[in-house]
């Protein structure tokens, strides 16, 4: 079974466009992303999935350059998007990641994925509930659900979404959630507002290890000691 991280990220963003390129300590904050990514041992793959529109030329030239897999695809349809990006590389499911979420956990990730392969499960989350703080969320789908799923999505919010249709519809699909031990569903490590931008700059520079190596729990600890600091 082939499963991939297709990362959904595009420079149109409405509260902070260019995020997902935006110099964060010197580097693209879509590299701390990847840098991760790329350590999870359960993928096979990792693609940028952006969109056709000339504002996202600039982050295709930016994969290109690092080497990493990027599909384009309709800006608005996400759920099509990322539907051809799993096609595209031949995966079985893949794992629906945020380009704006650059400390996400790739242990995460890999216990995700090592539940999805035990068992027939449509799609595997830690969000329905949530329990982990935003920018750790983690969401395995098959890809034959999601391509049976996009027929049927009428709803704008379902196709740029792309799992609410699953939830809204759970009655027909086999989901899996796995929870935090403690809930931090009101801790946020992603970014979608310039003070989301520095909050995470400031964790980073905190940090005394490379940044891959601090998983959800060491962010939560760094985050208290930064609190503490202002």
């Amino acid at each position: 079974m082939r499963i991939g991280a297709v990362v959904q990220a595009r420079m149109s963003s409405r509260r902070l466009p260019g995020k997902v390129l935006r110099k964060l300590h010197g580097r693209p904050m879509l590299q701390y992303l990847l840098e991760r990514l790329e350590r999870c041992r359960t993928l096979d793959e990792v693609v940028v999935a952006t969109t056709t529109d000339p504002s996202d030329d600039q982050l295709a030239e930016y994969c290109g350059r690092v080497g990493v897999l990027c599909h384009r695809g309709p800006r608005d349809n996400v759920a099509e998007r990322l539907r051809q990006a799993g096609q595209r590389l031949a995966l079985d499911a893949f794992v629906r990641v945020c380009g704006d979420s650059p400390l996400l956990d790739g242990r995460l990730i890999d216990r995700a994925v090592d539940l999805f392969r035990r068992d027939q499960f449509d799609v595997v989350t830690n969000v329905m509930p949530r329990s982990f703080p935003a920018g750790q969320s983690v969401e395995v789908v098959r890809s034959t659900t999601l391509a049976d799923a996009v027929g049927h999505m009428s709803d704008q919010v379902d196709l740029e979404h792309v799992t609410r249709f699953f939830y809204r519809n759970s009655n027909r699909y086999r989901i899996h959630n796995f929870s935090s031990e403690l809930d931090h569903d009101d801790v946020s490590f992603a970014v979608d507002t310039s003070c989301d931008f520095d909050h995470i700059a400031a964790l980073i520079a905190a940090m005394t290890e490379p940044q891959w190596q601090y998983g959800v729990n060491d962010l939560l600890r760094l985050r208290r000691a930064c609190l503490v600091q202002t």
